[in-house]
């Protein structure tokens, strides 16, 4: 029951997995965190949905994955911003990779958390970034501070510009080739089809302005995205 005076956070969760929304759903609807209960307020799995849902039901928050279709989770914090800056977003994600965190600050995150996170501390991750703190795992957290505690034009150059104009979806892709996995492989690996691996390796090679997936495994290598020996 609420006490008087007490909010109800409105939350929105975007990810593309149906089941891991629900799962969400199921452990954090109506429950309390930060002395607010939580209401959710709609889902999506994918960017245009998202930004159209959000824009509509303004949440205090959005829960966000980094991996989703058509741009992934800075994307839909780019579109939604450009509107509505006031919305704020907390990314959940498997993924614990640097440049996956620091584009997702960059792209307007208030806060980062991986998927081993209890309910619990969701919760409390959800009201703090609601109260307008910043919140992250604690092994992310230095990411950030290498990324943002330098010149300012360190701080805006510390990504390749070239990894940079890559979408979350087609760098787990470039990831892979370099690794040798064949398409089937990584469609498999990622839960997507071979054609839509096909048209992500298109998309890197046109946007790297590169014409073999060797030159892609070089150019990875070079900027340390897999390991020399992969």
């Amino acid at each position: 029951m609420s006490a008087p005076g007490d909010k109800t956070l409105r939350l929105y969760i975007v990810d593309d997995h149906q089941l891991f929304r629900a799962g969400v759903r199921h452990e954090i609807d109506g429950q309390w965190g930060g002395g607010q209960q939580v209401e959710i307020v709609g889902e999506a799995g994918d960017v245009a949905t998202a930004v159209q849902e959000i824009l509509e039901a303004a949440p205090d928050v959005v829960l966000v994955d980094v991996h989703i279709p058509d741009g992934g989770g800075p994307e839909v914090i780019r579109s939604v911003h450009a509107s509505q800056p006031g919305i704020l977003f907390l990314a959940l994600s498997v993924s614990d990779a640097a440049e996956d965190v620091i584009g997702t600050i960059r792209a307007g995150a208030r806060g980062y958390v991986t998927k081993t996170i209890s309910t619990p501390e969701l919760l409390d991750a959800i009201a703090m970034v609601a109260a307008g703190d910043a919140v992250f795992s604690p092994r992310l957290a230095g990411f950030v501070l290498d990324a943002f505690a330098q010149t300012p034009e360190a701080a805006t150059t510390h990504l390749d510009p070239e990894l940079d104009q890559l979408t979350t979806r087609e760098r787990e892709v470039l990831r892979l080739i370099a690794r040798g996995y064949a398409y089937k492989e990584i469609a498999r690996e990622l839960y997507i089809s071979v054609k839509t691996v096909e048209t992500h390796v298109s998309a890197v090679l046109r946007k790297l302005q590169l014409t073999n997936r060797y030159q892609l495994t070089r150019w990875a290598m070079e900027r340390r995205l897999v390991p020399p020996e992969a």
